[in-house]
């Protein structure tokens, strides 16, 4: 079986797995890290969510052999140590979690967001794909403004 060595939460990591395995499954079943949830199979809903190289996937449609040689990292690998990323903490500070299943995909689509676009119009953010079934898409939205201005507030702009 072929081996397939990258980056995940910072830490190097080696797996022996068929090649069209999806990452999703590395992760969970052979890496046991939990915090991406299987819900669809089929990147739909979203609550998969993690970043290759920095950039939002879904991992239960990503082969591992993608992943070789790049970084990964899921909601385990946020966090600074103990200080947690200003998504998280928003999250923390709003409530937004209820039953929480699609919480670490919300987060990591939230922190993709905020890379991409400090300054998150509503379109923006309603652009956001994921599936919440308990409905908290207000406090979602809110962590989300919160966590831009907390971002925005610490990286002051430069200005030519």
């Amino acid at each position: 079986m072929p081996s397939y060595s990258f980056t995940l939460n910072g830490e190097k990591v080696t797996v022996e797995a068929p090649a069209d395995m999806p990452l999703l499954w590395v992760l969970r079943d052979l890496l046991h890290v939990t915090g991406p949830k299987y819900g669809c199979g089929v990147g739909v809903c979203r609550a998969c969510t993690s970043h290759l190289d920095g950039d939002e996937i879904q991992p239960c449609v990503v082969k591992v052999e993608d992943c070789a040689g790049r970084k990964v990292t899921t909601i385990e690998g946020l966090a600074d140590g103990d200080t947690l990323h200003p998504v998280q903490q928003a999250w923390l500070e709003r409530d937004v979690a209820q039953c929480g299943f699609c919480q670490p995909g919300q987060i990591m689509a939230a922190v993709a967001l905020l890379k991409r676009t400090p300054h998150p119009t509503d379109a923006d953010i309603d652009g956001i794909e994921n599936v919440c079934r308990c409905g908290t898409y207000s406090r979602i939205r809110e962590a989300i403004e919160k966590a831009a201005a907390e971002i925005n507030t610490a990286t002051p702009k430069i200005t030519p």
